[in-house]
């Protein structure tokens, strides 16, 4: 028989596990409902468009996310039920035990069962110590008797409340079930709207190729409008940075006058060189140090750039959804959204530009030192260039396109390198 303690630290993890599982699940849900209103949103209009497909792919993604949890949860239950039912058996062997012993012990007490006879066993002791013997005996008797009395109560009322666990637990699982097959069916009716969806698309071959090609335009103009940006910001602070060495120098050789002429020399060469421009990096201060080595320590921390939405089309090549053997690729990551969600700072840093491009709206770019993260497919935007942000603080509102789709796309760099931002975001 498995000892109570066994029992105990096998319930605690259970109980955890399905906690975490049900905490999960909850998320899931939640994350079910927010692709629906967006879905919602871009089906306003008749005709199929790729934010539909797209809000149909991340619902199915999480709707078989929170299929696969009810999974785990039945594996639990399972074994839940499995356990209570073995310490139900245990238990009831355990009783019958005790009812068998507690039966021999009445059968033995009823032969004296009167006063006169238990007298009589005693005082036919026939010695002092054997008499005290014997009314130790009695006691002793009487106690175990009450003693096997209680415990069989005892077991009688655990064995009720197992048995009632039990019959919850049975109950739960196949409420468990009943969900999971009302899930499936939401599983199949989403899958046969996004095949509806891709069946409409493909007849749009055409027109999606044009949006493709003004897309690529559109990210190409993105890409040099960056590339231009960071090229500048390295060159200014190099400038800067010749600036500081060139006043040092000037205060050095004040303050050096009576050195020798090889060692003013020296030094003169070496903060010329610490000062030649940069054209790989950003020269950083002391304090954009301090920024740039913040930001890059939160990596896998940072803020969503909204606080509501997925990931619509992720970092780099992957295929057309649907235009056959055709590959995109993406410098960031697009996160669709609900219309007029505010846009966020990442984290504290300068507004480097706010800037128009055709095809991705107003964008705003943010410097954190060495480090650079770009909104782009804005609606309006709060902030200036040159001014200072902090995280969380509103920076602009989403664009919505003519076919309903309220999309952000957000990129971080580091100087001229372009990294995938989902390393970079937290969890949501």
């Amino acid at each position: 028989m498995c000892g109570p303690a066994w029992a105990q630290r096998s319930r605690g993890r259970t109980s955890k596990s399905r906690t975490q599982l049900e905490r999960e699940k909850r998320t899931a849900l939640k994350r079910i409902q927010e692709t629906t209103r967006i879905l919602q949103q871009t089906q306003q209009r008749k005709e199929a468009t790729l934010g539909q497909l797209n809000a149909l792919k991340e619902k199915i993604t999480v709707q078989k996310n929170v299929i696969q949890t009810i999974s785990s949860e039945l594996k639990y239950l399972d074994s839940d039920v499995r356990q209570t039912e073995t310490q139900v058996q245990h238990t009831q062997q355990n009783l019958e035990q005790l009812r068998a012993e507690y039966a021999r012990l009445i059968y033995a007490s009823s032969k004296t069962a009167n006063s006169y006879n238990r007298i009589m066993f005693l005082f036919a002791a026939e010695s002092f110590n054997q008499f005290v013997r014997r009314l130790q005996y009695v006691r002793q008797y009487a106690e175990v008797r009450k003693a096997q009395a209680a415990e069989i109560s005892q077991t009688q009322s655990r064995l009720h409340q197992q048995l009632t666990g039990l019959t919850a637990k049975r109950q739960q699982k196949s409420s468990l079930l009943n969900t999971q097959l009302s899930e499936n069916r939401n599983l199949l009716v989403i899958k046969t709207q996004q095949d509806q969806v891709v069946t409409q698309l493909s007849r749009q071959e055409q027109q999606l190729q044009q949006e493709l090609a003004k897309r690529q335009q559109s990210v190409r103009r993105l890409d040099n409008l960056i590339a231009q940006r960071v090229r500048e910001e390295i060159a200014r602070a190099a400038r800067a940075a010749a600036a500081r060495a060139a006043r040092s120098n000037t205060a050095g050789r004040s303050s050096t006058s009576g050195r020798s002429p090889g060692a003013t020399n020296r030094n003169e060469t070496a903060e010329s060189e610490a000062a030649v421009e940069r054209t790989d990096r950003v020269t950083l201060t002391p304090e954009t140090a301090i920024l740039s080595s913040s930001f890059a320590d939160n990596r896998g921390r940072l803020l969503w750039p909204v606080s509501r939405g997925f990931i619509s089309q992720r970092f780099g090549k992957h295929p057309h959804p649907v235009l056959k053997h055709v590959v995109i690729e993406n410098r960031g990551v697009d996160i669709q959204t609900n219309s007029g969600e505010a846009v966020r700072s990442v984290f504290e840093g300068k507004v480097l530009t706010v800037a128009s491009v055709p095809g991705m709206n107003t964008i705003v770019m943010v410097q954190h030192g060495e480090y650079f993260t770009v909104y782009a497919k804005l609606r309006s935007v709060s902030v200036s260039e040159g001014q200072t942000v902090q995280a969380r603080q509103q920076i602009g509102t989403v664009y919505t396109d003519s076919e309903g789709t309220s999309e952000v796309q957000f990129q971080v760099w580091r100087n001229s390198a372009n990294l995938n931002p989902e390393n970079w975001l937290g969890r949501k």
